[in-house]
C-alpha cells in the first residue's frame, strides 16, 4: 500500500514565485467525498489522474494514496460526475537545499487568497528545511484539506483564519 506522508502549512507573501523551478494549472474534482476517503479527478495542465485516498491517520500527517495517469479526455469526462464544487489552483514547486520539494498552491475562484504549502515525507519524524515563505502548520486542520475546500470554500470563513 501506498502511504502519502506530508505536512502542509499556510505561506507569507508571494516569493515561492520567484524560487520556483516549476508551475502549473490544476483543476480538480470529487467523485466521493466522506468519512474521510475521496475519489478525485484532476486535470494538471494537459494531463489527467485519478486518485483515490483513504482515511488520515497520525493527526493528518498519513494516509493511504493511490493515483494513476488516465488520458486528459477522460479526465474531462469524469469531472462531469463530480460532486459540486471545483478546485482551482495554480502549483509552484520549490526545491530546498536539503534536497525537499515544497509544493505550493495558490487557490483562485472561491478559494482565492489561500496560499498553502505542503511536503511530502519518507517517514512521519523526518526532518526538513523550511523557506522563509513557510508560516504556520496547518497539518490536520480539516479546514485545509481540498474536499473541505471544495464544499466549504476560503472565501466563507477566511476572516477567520489565522496569520501565516
Amino acid at each position: 500500500m501506498a502511504q502519502e506522508i506530508e505536512r502542509k502549512f499556510l505561506v507569507k507573501g508571494d516569493a515561492y514565485r520567484a524560487l520556483a523551478f516549476h508551475h502549473y494549472h490544476i483543476a480538480q474534482g470529487y467523485i466521493s467525498s466522506g468519512n474521510g476517503r475521496t475519489v478525485r479527478v484532476r486535470i494538471r495542465d494537459d494531463q489527467g489522474f485519478l486518485t483515490i485516498k483513504g482515511p488520515s491517520a497520525d493527526g493528518g500527517l498519513s494516509r493511504y494514496e493511490f493515483e494513476t495517469e488516465i488520458a486528459v479526455s477522460d479526465a474531462h469526462d469524469l469531472m462531469q460526475l463530480c460532486e459540486p464544487g471545483i478546485i482551482d489552483k495554480t502549483r509552484w514547486l520549490v526545491k530546498t537545499a536539503d534536497g525537499h520539494t515544497f509544493e505550493v498552491d495558490e487557490f483562485h475562484g472561491d478559494n482565492d487568497g489561500l496560499v498553502m504549502a505542503e511536503v511530502e515525507l519518507g517517514a512521519a519524524d523526518e526532518t526538513f528545511e523550511k523557506p522563509h515563505f513557510i508560516g504556520r502548520e496547518v497539518t490536520g486542520d480539516r479546514r485545509f484539506y481540498n474536499s473541505h475546500l471544495r464544499r466549504y470554500p476560503f472565501k466563507l470563513w477566511k476572516e477567520d483564519c489565522p496569520e501565516p
